[in-house]
């Protein structure tokens, strides 16, 4: 039972040193690692020649730059592309909406679509639990 204690301790403490050998410095697992900052060289800083440019004002828009909007819709779809003839004579054709249109269409009094008898029912029909609904089926 002795031995085998000792064995143990003896395989453990082999082991220990094995394992910490790989953190040492030299040695076995030692090996030369390229110097990143000797990759290339680096440039001197150089002072641009044209001292004349100003700086922006506060809260102004870069000039280079378009608008948050344009941006967004170029980056949404794609950009600007050219109309075939037929989208240009059918928009054409439509002419311009109304800047209130949304308002007007939403709008009760407004009869933009002339409806039928069985949907004048439905939107009349007064709302309830939907415990007496009732679905019919035409064949």
């Amino acid at each position: 039972m002795r031995k085998s204690k000792v064995l143990k301790m003896i395989v453990l403490a082999g082991t220990t040193a094995v394992l910490l050998s790989g953190c040492s410095s030299g040695g076995l697992f030692n090996r030369g690692r390229p110097d990143e900052f000797a990759v290339q060289r680096q440039t001197p800083l150089v002072v641009p020649p044209d001292f004349s440019l100003t700086p922006p004002q506060q809260g102004e828009p870069r000039p280079a730059e378009a608008t948050l909007q344009g941006q967004t819709l170029d980056a949404l779809f794609g950009g600007p592309s050219a109309r075939s003839e037929i989208e240009t004579n059918a928009l054409a054709l439509a002419g311009t909406a109304a800047p209130s249109i949304r308002s007007t269409v939403g709008d009760l009094a407004t009869h933009s679509v002339a409806k039928g008898g069985v949907t004048q029912q439905i939107l009349a029909a007064p709302e309830g639990d939907g415990l007496n609904a009732q679905v019919a089926i035409g064949g």
